[in-house]
């Protein structure tokens, strides 16, 4: 046997129209899809509700209900055909605010829109490589929790709605002029009503009937790696909140590179300096050298000229649309000594007339040239 209406709603039979639609507002907002994500029960509660909302808040349905039950209401004992979440949203756009109360948007949407965020946030290389989850605050219009963002003193459960007596609840206004071309209709929103088609009579006291106040939001943003400067993330529904009830703006994040004391990005690629002495460079040498993931030790081969760049391979940046990844170029300079004592003097000038002392700057055949000398070094 069908369970009864007035029970589904909580209600007595004598109850108002008043009382029948706050209470299953209450019901509606309860077993809401959207606070009950994949729960069997709560859809055919929230069915069940609208179901008795439909027959209770329409006087020759519900005087037929009061007489003869369920029987009194025809062949589908007064269902009213909700195949669809939706079709409720639609049937009882007043009760929802025009929203579906919450991830839920109709056709025709309360309240005006608020408007989408900017913010810069700056990474580190080190982040940009992995990737990372930051956690920031951004001030913002926020909900007001005292109405539940409907601008109105009481919330979702308050009565303190009425028509808008200008539009007649259609939120535009239109102009029929006739002319010797024809007919032309403007249509302009409603400026008794901002184009909502209603009107708050009692103002919530904490947001002033906006639905919105000031304040302050903790949001996480998964940034993934390869990200460059000027990129933008954009977060749906994180900006400010609309006005009573209306969508709410983006948030959108402009990526900024901080300036890192070791690297120099190019692309993929990122690039570093190391410095050898004279006999480091001549005598070769193993040096340690930092990458984006600690330090590495590097060898530098006899003979190493400054200006060449030494390359290891995967350590740059990864293609944030691929699996490709750049590498980490090491720049050779040699150091030349400013201040000299008798000795080293002494010595170096015995050396400088040796062969091999002696500057080569001709290229030499192509395998010696200086993109066939930049070689692959893996520490």
């Amino acid at each position: 046997m069908p369970e009864d209406y007035y029970d589904i709603l909580g209600v007595a039979q004598d109850a108002s129209e008043k009382e029948i639609k706050k209470a299953y507002r209450k019901k509606a907002m309860q077993y809401h899809p959207d606070r009950n994500p994949d729960d069997p029960e709560a859809e055919k509660k929230f069915k069940q509700a609208a179901e008795a909302y439909d027959v209770l808040s329409d006087q020759q349905k519900r005087q037929r209900y009061d007489r003869y039950g369920h029987a009194g209401l025809g062949q589908n004992g007064g269902a009213s055909g909700f195949q669809d979440i939706s079709d409720i949203f639609s049937a009882f756009n007043d009760i929802f605010g025009g929203r579906g109360g919450f991830g839920q948007r109709s056709r025709r949407t309360r309240g005006r829109p608020g408007s989408d965020l900017r913010i810069t946030l700056p990474l580190t290389l080190e982040e940009i490589a992995e990737g990372v989850e930051k956690n920031i605050k951004v001030r913002k219009f926020i909900g007001c929790e005292t109405c539940d963002g409907t601008g109105a003193e009481g919330g979702m459960d308050g009565e303190n709605y009425i028509m808008c007596p200008k539009c007649d609840g259609t939120g535009e206004i239109r102009q029929v002029s006739q002319s010797v071309f024809g007919q032309f209709v403007n249509v302009q929103s409603c400026p008794e009503c901002n184009g909502e088609g209603r009107i708050i009579e009692n103002p919530c006291d904490d947001c002033g009937g906006e639905g919105r106040v000031e304040g302050e939001e903790t949001i996480s943003i998964n940034v993934p790696p390869g990200v460059m400067e000027g990129n933008f993330l954009t977060l749906s529904d994180a900006g400010n909140a609309g006005l009573r009830g209306g969508l709410t703006g983006d948030l959108r994040i402009e990526i900024k590179e901080k300036e890192h004391q070791d690297f120099v990005r190019d692309g993929l690629d990122i690039y570093t300096d190391v410095y050898l002495s004279f006999s480091e460079a001549a005598l070769g040498t193993e040096v340690e050298v930092p990458t984006l993931k600690g330090r590495a030790r590097l060898q530098v081969d006899p003979g190493t000229q400054a200006g060449r760049i030494l390359r290891m391979r995967e350590r740059g940046i990864p293609d944030l649309n691929s699996n490709k990844r750049g590498d980490q170029m090491i720049r050779v300079h040699v150091w030349t000594p400013q201040q000299l004592n008798e000795e080293e003097l002494r010595m170096l000038e015995e050396l400088a007339d040796h062969e091999n002392f002696q500057p080569d700057p001709e290229p030499g055949p192509p395998e010696k040239s200086f993109f066939s000398r930049v070689r692959d070094v893996f520490s």
